[in-house]
């Protein structure tokens, strides 16, 4: 069912691979005289802008009760789309560690795997706080990375610790969850 809260996901999944081509081609900015600042500005106008349809999608499908099933596998994926266009371009330009993005790579791919197992057997994962903190502290690093501000790669890596926390966190819910239903 297509609802404002999908539309808006729907729209952060289109956002991410046009940030992710702008932050790779900067002569869009520097061949038309522009200072090379302005690539990395409009890539950023361009996260922002998709960050922020993840708090109003979710925010307008509570307040109005548009909560869809399209909706729970729509929001998620949009959110690991953005930042992963984000991470892999801003790795690609040399601005991210190579070893903090493979590790957020693995730990997203590992933790959509288990929660695809998780529905398939009828347990419901929720996403957690440490999950939206992970998420939160994610977007801050990309923001300070793609505008080339200091303590970028400091911000990185505390968002490899929330990504590593937040996915033991979703293990452990999983296999507590399993435990319960074995008893």
């Amino acid at each position: 069912m297509l609802n404002l809260p999908n539309a808006l996901a729907s729209l952060r999944i289109l956002l991410a691979p046009f940030m992710f081509w702008i932050i790779l081609n900067p002569e869009i900015f520097t061949d038309n005289g522009y200072h090379i600042t302005w690539n990395y500005y409009f890539a950023s106008l361009l996260f922002v802008l998709a960050s922020a349809t993840d708090f109003f999608d979710g925010y307008i499908a509570r307040q109005w009760n548009q909560m869809t099933m399209l909706g729970a596998i729509l929001d998620p994926l949009a959110d690991k789309m953005l930042t992963i266009a984000a991470f892999l371009a801003l790795m690609m330009v040399g601005v991210a560690s190579v070893w903090a993005i493979y590790i957020i790579i693995v730990r997203e791919l590992f933790i959509t795997g288990l929660r695809t197992v998780a529905v398939s057997e009828g347990i419901e994962v929720k996403a957690s706080w440490a999950g939206k903190v992970k998420t939160v502290g994610q977007m801050i690093a990309i923001g300070f990375l793609l505008m080339h501000w200091s303590f970028g790669s400091e911000l990185l890596w505390f968002a490899v610790a929330l990504t590593l926390y937040s996915g033991l966190e979703y293990i452990w819910g999983f296999k507590n969850a399993l435990l319960r239903d074995i008893k």
